[in-house]
């Protein structure tokens, strides 16, 4: 196992270089698309984005780290993917504490579903209740798999008619989204950048809101990808933008995967970019290279409908890190620790395909 961690600037993993060497001397060259070992190391660069992350509201600072904890096994996933190259690949994340940064000014950063208010002061209480009911279930180690997975369903299925019965508008949710404080983390918009130039398409998975999720990437990134699809519970309004009803079964945080994908929508659709490509399910599942971004354990399960051939799975622990890293470290390829910036998953992609044509 390799941690790097740090008190300032970036650092190179010198354990992971030499097992990356070690490894790539013993491939046959059919396997390895670069000319030569050292070339693929200098391109790799095995590199630690260390951030000090500010925590204003209690003068705290927390150092961004990274867990990877069979670095030989990661470098045999990033040559498959290299040699195969990126019209296999396709790029699967949670939204909430995934793109969206876990701490904002120092506070827990709010959630796409936390973040909406509806207008109605009661209903919005009622709906705190659940969350401070259900919450803690979800997170609970001694609760069976099948048992939490029922209570989720009973948690978004309360949520869900409180929205409609308190008269949720979309008004409401643009407004919710302007007054928040979600925020996504640093490096997503170039992450986002460098898989439209190649085409890659970004299956957003979230057991929140797909309105919403829309609406906080128009207001907050400012940009539409044409290569993004958005996997979460979807609305629907009626003429005069109040909310009646929802499409499709209900996605909670235990469920979601790509079984659920005929509920995504080409984002660009809602933002009205008819011009560029849309990636139909098809050809999504045709991509049998998954690169996995995820905050949660059940987050592994978001390519449970693909039949992948190489997966990557990167994990985000944001928090109680001393009594959950063990469980992360064996569950995920990569984690990265306290709110990291999404920094290091730029580099990561940046060497999944080869940028000089050899």
């Amino acid at each position: 196992m390799v941690i790097a961690g740090s008190r300032s600037g970036a650092w190179w993993v010198t354990e992971m270089s030499y097992q990356l060497q070690s490894l790539l001397k013993t491939l046959p060259v059919s396997l390895c698309p670069v000319r030569n070992h050292r070339s693929f190391l200098a391109q790799f660069k095995t590199r630690v984005w260390i951030d000090r992350i500010e925590m204003e509201e209690n003068g705290l600072f927390g150092s961004s780290e990274v867990v990877v904890a069979d670095p030989q096994l990661l470098a045999e996933k990033i040559v498959a993917i290299r040699t195969a190259g990126p019209a296999k690949l396709q790029v699967i994340a949670d939204f909430d504490a995934t793109l969206t940064r876990y701490w904002v000014n120092g506070r827990r950063g709010t959630s796409s579903h936390g973040l909406l208010r509806q207008g109605n002061p009661e209903y919005d209480m009622k709906r705190r209740d659940l969350f401070y009911h259900y919450h803690p279930l979800e997170f609970s180690p001694t609760i069976p798999i099948e048992e939490k997975t029922k209570l989720m369903e009973e948690w978004w299925g309360k949520t869900h008619a409180l929205l409609i019965e308190g008269g949720l508008t979309y008004d409401a949710i643009k407004k919710s989204v302007a007054d928040s404080t979600i925020a996504f983390r640093e490096g997503v918009a170039e992450l986002f950048e460098l898989l439209e130039e190649r085409d890659i398409p970004i299956l957003i998975f979230s057991a929140g809101l797909a309105d919403i999720i829309e609406e906080v990437l128009r207001q907050k990134l400012l940009k539409s990808f044409r290569n993004v699809k958005i996997v979460s519970n979807r609305m629907v309004f009626d003429e005069n933008g109040c909310l009646v009803s929802f499409k499709g079964k209900t996605i909670h945080t235990l469920n979601k995967n790509e079984l659920a994908l005929e509920m995504a929508a080409p984002l660009h659709e809602q933002l009205g970019d008819v011009d560029g490509p849309t990636y139909d399910n098809a050809s999504v599942k045709t991509r049998t290279n998954v690169l996995l971004l995820g905050d949660h354990l059940g987050d592994l399960g978001m390519s449970d409908g693909l039949n992948y051939e190489t997966r990557i799975s990167v994990g985000f622990l944001n928090d109680n890190v001393e009594n959950s890293l063990d469980t992360y470290r064996n569950a995920f390829d990569i984690v990265y620790l306290n709110d990291a910036p999404m920094s290091g998953v730029v580099q990561l992609v940046s060497q999944l395909w080869s940028n000089d044509g050899v």
